[in-house]
């Protein structure tokens, strides 16, 4: 897999010689263990996968080679080219502006927008409508376009069950960037809507399955998340299930499988193939390190608004108490500032290490998003090894890993 020139301060010296030892060791990610780094005063669990992904660094890159490519012109993201709060704030400070927000409201105005205007496609992509918007206005929407190629994937598998007369049952946050991008791809090829979990993949199974289907019952459940002219007694009868990529894959997969069930296996397509390497991966090693358990606590980095770091988040709270943090500038006076996903709000935990002692040094575990920069996991290890003074040196610790692992 190639390699993306992103900005060094996104690195970390720490986590990039845990990775290059751990790839090294296992390079067809067949072992996902957690790394193991004994500081004495406290035991760190690294998750085998996190940081950032292939479609993540691409749009890095293509990003900031936009502000260097064009000084002195007027720079534009759609939105928000990731759901990190650091990554975003760095582009503002270079001059880079954002023309909307995460839900699609507009910053700047969009008709202002011309020939000489530089614009960045976010990594989530953009609707077919603002694409076309943009190129009736004369903006180029292709040299700086930072779209993940596994959403694209997701788009022409979409495109070709639209071809087939299959309608495309997206699994994904309604209101989330990637999901209306791929929902405005699928409707332009054929029918499409937007199912946000397993509750209602359930429903919509039932409802597929009786015999008294009663479409006012459908349309109060799923009203503005169909493709115009859709008529659910006709539409549903050939299906196929694609999702945003960044949902939980066992989700997603329990959706296509439930609803394959309320069709006949003829009229259901297969999309296994749009499910996202880099969501597997870190979702896989999320698990992985909660099997080996030990941990006393999970500590999750990454943008609140994050929809692959939110499902990590949940993974972790199945099994051990969870602290998701942005970076480590939530390490404040009055104690940790974490993000409470049930609630949509931040909670303050004063002390969260006392409760985790069990008679020895206690164990916590770290990941972070697909969307998170190394340097921010770095640097809330070291919040950790604050909290648990007198311990190991950090290189002495990470010596002793590369001279036993292998």
């Amino acid at each position: 897999m190639r390699s993306f020139d992103i900005p060094e301060f996104y690195r970390s010296p720490i986590i990039s010689r845990v990775k290059a030892k751990r790839k090294a060791q296992d390079a067809r990610k067949q072992d996902f263990s957690p790394t193991v780094l004994d500081f004495g005063t406290v035991v760190i669990q690294l998750a085998r996968h996190f940081g950032f992904c292939f479609g993540v660094e691409n749009a890095i890159e293509i990003s900031y080679k936009a502000i260097d490519e064009n000084p002195g012109r007027n720079v534009f993201l759609l939105s928000q080219m990731i759901h990190n709060p650091e990554v975003n704030a760095d582009l503002e400070s270079r001059g880079v502006r954002f023309l909307q927000d995460t839900l699609g409201n507009a910053l700047h105005p969009i008709d202002d927008l011309g020939p000489e205007d530089v614009v960045i496609v976010p990594a989530f992509g953009t609707t077919v409508e603002m694409a076309e918007r943009l190129k009736k206005q004369g903006v180029d929407v292709q040299s700086y376009n930072t779209t993940c190629p596994f959403v694209e994937k997701v788009w022409k598998r979409s495109a070709q069950l639209g071809k087939s007369e299959h309608t495309v049952i997206i699994h994904g946050k309604p209101q989330h960037e990637e999901t209306r991008a791929t929902f405005s791809h699928a409707a332009s090829t054929g029918h499409a809507m937007v199912i946000k979990d397993g509750v209602e993949a359930e429903w919509l199974a039932n409802w597929m399955e009786s015999e008294a289907r009663s479409v006012n019952a459908f349309w109060a459940k799923f009203e503005g998340r169909t493709s115009e002219g859709f008529d659910p007694l006709t539409a549903l009868n050939r299906v196929g299930v694609v999702n945003q990529t960044t949902m939980l894959a066992s989700d997603t997969q329990a959706i296509a499988d439930r609803i394959k069930r309320a069709t006949k296996p003829e009229d259901f397509a297969n999309t296994r193939d749009t499910l996202c390497y880099a969501t597997n991966d870190n979702q896989n090693a999320t698990r992985g390190a909660l099997a080996e358990g030990g941990a006393d606590l999970a500590i999750v980095v990454g943008g609140y608004n994050s929809s692959n770091t939110s499902h990590l988040v949940e993974l972790c709270e199945e099994e051990i108490p969870t602290l998701f943090v942005r970076n480590e500038l939530e390490w404040k006076e009055d104690g940790v500032h974490h993000f409470d996903i049930h609630a949509g709000e931040e909670r303050v935990t004063v002390d969260p290490w006392p409760s985790m002692t069990k008679g020895g040094a206690p164990t916590i575990l770290i990941t972070s998003g697909a969307s998170c920069p190394d340097a921010s996991v770095e640097r809330v290890l070291r919040k950790v090894l604050e909290g648990f003074p007198g311990g190991r040196d950090v290189d002495a610790v990470l010596t002793e890993f590369e001279k036993t692992q292998g």
